[in-house]
């Protein structure tokens, strides 16, 4: 399995267990909703009622921007090889590893700290479209683009 392959399959299931946790609490907090509506009543009641209903919707909210970086990862081929940094690349610049594909957090994987950029964050779109050899500079800092793969 290539390094690229790795690190998606790491990605997905950290995002599928973080979905998985998310869709528990919300089922927890929709069963106490309805165990709560049986036995109570009252302006407490109406308080908590209306207190799980604020958390469930905060949860929910969390839970679709997970659902939207898994789509995001599952729009990569990790076999496609690229010679532009495009989604799904994973790009050399100054000794860092970086995968191009939702803002992560940070995995390490054969002792390598892979990087997940968004495209959209400032430093992924100074990468897209650009090929090995790219120099730039970003915040004071002189960056090159050595490998992409």
């Amino acid at each position: 399995m290539s390094l690229k392959q790795q690190i998606l399959l790491r990605y997905k299931e950290m995002l599928q267990d973080r979905i998985d946790v998310f869709q528990d609490m919300i089922s927890g907090l929709t069963i106490d909703a309805q165990n709560d509506a049986k036995g109570s009543a009252g302006d407490k009641h109406e308080t908590a009622l209306s207190m799980m209903h604020l958390e469930q919707e905060k949860l929910n909210y969390k839970l679709k921007e997970i659902l939207d970086q898994k789509a995001i990862l599952d729009k990569i081929d990790p076999s496609q090889k690229h010679k532009k940094v495009a989604l799904g690349s994973l790009v050399q610049a100054n000794g860092m590893t970086l995968f191009i594909s939702a803002a992560l957090p940070k995995l390490i994987l054969e002792d390598k700290s892979i990087f997940a950029l968004s495209p959209q964050s400032p430093l992924g779109s100074k990468l897209m479209g650009n090929e090995a050899g790219f120099k730039f500079d970003m915040n004071g800092k002189h960056y090159l683009i050595e490998k992409l793969a």
